[in-house]
């Protein structure tokens, strides 16, 4: 069981880590964007839920199943903001997704660089912080610039694109 779970775990956190790369450097439109993301949040659970068995066979791996439940919870509710689009959805979803992304990144390191290394913890998060808080803020920002005056109603599709893509909701 332990091996087929490791096994499991490895290659769905692979797929993960290369399906979120590739979906944060892509156009950020419907399409491959949406696909990837999908993939992404499958794979995260895929992951999620062979870390926590993984931790329920080794107790001592405890952390692994907490840093699984908070990426899974992150990858989730990123996806949904993304399906319900609530106003404002944009900047959140982009910090959740790769916050997400930077916690997988986290546990890739810790278990390859061992536990001892404080590198390991540190590192991911703060290389990723600064970037994540841009990009959310860019498209916070194209947001606000796009409900300017005369565009009452009117989201930001995509910020991530010369011109914002505009969508009457």
């Amino acid at each position: 069981m332990w091996t087929a779970l490791l096994i499991i775990h490895i290659v769905s956190g692979s797929l993960a880590l290369l399906a979120g790369l590739v979906a944060m450097t892509i156009p950020k439109r419907h399409g491959g964007h949406t696909m990837l993301g999908t993939g992404y949040v499958a794979l995260v659970s895929l992951l999620s839920v062979s870390a926590i068995g993984l931790a329920a066979l080794k107790p001592s791996l405890w952390w692994l199943g907490v840093i699984a439940v908070v990426t899974l919870a992150a990858a989730l509710a990123g996806r949904e903001l993304r399906r319900r689009r609530p106003p404002g959805w944009l900047p959140l979803h982009i910090s959740l997704m790769c916050g997400s992304y930077v916690s997988l990144t986290t546990a890739l390191l810790v278990v390859n660089l061992g536990l001892g290394s404080v590198l390991a913890w540190v590192l991911p998060t703060v290389v990723g912080t600064p970037l994540i808080a841009r990009r959310a803020a860019r498209a916070a920002r194209a947001a606000r610039d796009a409900s300017g005056p005369g565009r009452t109603g009117v989201t930001v599709e995509s910020a991530s694109r010369p011109g914002p893509r505009l969508r009457r909701p």
